[in-house]
């Protein structure tokens, strides 16, 4: 695809007898704007590869999805982000749904599977939900979400916060739209003692230092990450099902720098950005790209649901029912 970098107008001076020009000098490239709520280390990695690539600057904001797109909404009369990465689909397809996105098909998106890439936006990877548990708090291993509801368990158990944790409002979507479980079943956990700890990691820090047995819905890659580091945890995929929360990446109809966005969604999709993707643990989006975890086919999946209340009604009652500072 073409550089932003542009040639300037090529100036002539001109005499009675020649027309003189002057130097050619090219343009700096201008900087395109990242949003993301993936790791901070991956962002800046992803950034300074692209940077290489094409000369041009990445401007990053990497913060929770929450805090992302509460400042997307800030900047709503003056929009700053060209791309924006977000740790939930939903996103993804609330925006486009409103016509907030510019329609993109990366040609490296070959090896993505189709539900995971959209004309308006692609998956950059993936993470699954689990639960993460401290076998060193003497509790029996849980084999599922509805372990964590028990006596043996109680005030025991923490849960990012849906509405900060993009990866969180997927499980709880997902939870709430199969036959097994419901608000009744969220119900239990809170008189059980749950606590909503914010982001992913001060919901699995408690559990790390052993205050907590075992997270509710923790990102896997974050644990699978702490894990590789030596931390005495076990990340454990539900026999029921979880929910393999993809990751999108989309060009906002709002962006200023529209070419370097699009040159920005294709270097997601390269065997470079791939393979720092998969450095962290998550599945990258590219099929042909290995992995650092179990892969596609080994995480057992909720039934796939369609419909159901939006997403500011899904937390709203969640704050209701959970107490949660959402």
């Amino acid at each position: 695809m073409k550089s932003l970098s542009r040639r300037s107008i090529l100036s002539l001076a001109g005499t009675s007898a020649t027309m003189l020009a002057l130097p050619v000098a090219r343009a700096t490239p201008a900087a395109v704007t990242v949003y993301t709520a993936g790791p901070a280390g991956l962002a800046r990695q992803l950034a300074s590869g692209f940077q290489k690539r094409t000369g041009m600057e990445v401007k990053l904001f990497q913060a929770t999805t929450g805090q992302v797109m509460a400042r997307l909404a800030a900047e709503k009369a003056n929009p700053q982000a060209d791309v924006l990465i977000s740790a939930s689909w939903d996103t993804a397809v609330d925006l486009a749904a409103q016509g907030e996105l510019l329609a993109h098909t990366s040609p490296n998106a070959t090896q993505v599977p189709a539900p995971l890439k959209h004309s308006h936006y692609v998956a950059q990877g993936a993470a699954a939900l689990a639960i993460v548990w401290n076998p060193k708090s003497g509790k029996p291993r849980p084999q599922d979400w509805s372990d964590l509801a028990t006596p043996e368990y109680r005030n025991l158990v923490t849960m990012p916060d849906p509405a900060t944790s993009g990866s969180a409002y997927g499980l709880l979507s997902g939870l709430l739209a199969s036959d097994a479980y419901g608000w009744p079943f969220f119900e239990r956990l809170k008189a059980n003692g749950l606590v909503i700890a914010g982001a992913n990691a001060q919901a699995l820090n408690p559990v790390m230092q052993g205050a907590k047995a075992a997270v509710f819905g923790a990102v896997d890659y974050i644990s699978l990450g702490a894990q590789a580091q030596g931390e005495q945890i076990e990340v454990i995929y539900p026999r029921s099902g979880t929910v393999l929360e993809a990751r999108p990446a989309m060009i906002l109809k709002s962006a200023r720098q529209v070419e370097g966005a699009r040159q920005f969604i294709d270097y997601l999709l390269t065997d470079e950005a791939q393979g720092l993707v998969a450095t962290t643990y998550m599945l990258p989006a590219r099929q042909d790209i290995a992995a650092r975890r179990p892969g596609w086919k080994d995480v057992p999946l909720l039934p796939e649901q369609s419909g159901g209340p939006s997403r500011a009604e899904t937390l709203a009652r969640f704050k209701a029912t959970m107490g949660s500072r959402g």
